[in-house]
């Protein structure tokens, strides 16, 4: 296991994660939709997780981007 990673968790690897996919903070259940993008820091609607820069976070909370969750459809 890598650092801050478990079952379920982003991870930091982009390449199985479809372009549609909802994922969840870990810390604070913050769902990151990419229809809705992040407005407030200036990501258009349409924007996928996999094309945040790394240095994106949860806007609720701050927690990094490889701790967020895939959620199942």
């Amino acid at each position: 296991m890598s650092d801050g990673f478990f079952a379920g968790a982003y991870g930091g690897d982009a390449s199985r994660l479809p372009a549609d996919a909802k994922l969840e903070c870990k810390i604070c259940w913050h769902v990151y939709e990419p229809a809705a993008g992040d407005p407030d820091r200036q990501f258009p609607p349409g924007t996928a997780f996999s094309a945040l820069p790394d240095y994106w976070s949860c806007p609720q909370c701050g927690a990094p981007k490889r701790d967020f969750l895939l959620l199942d459809d």
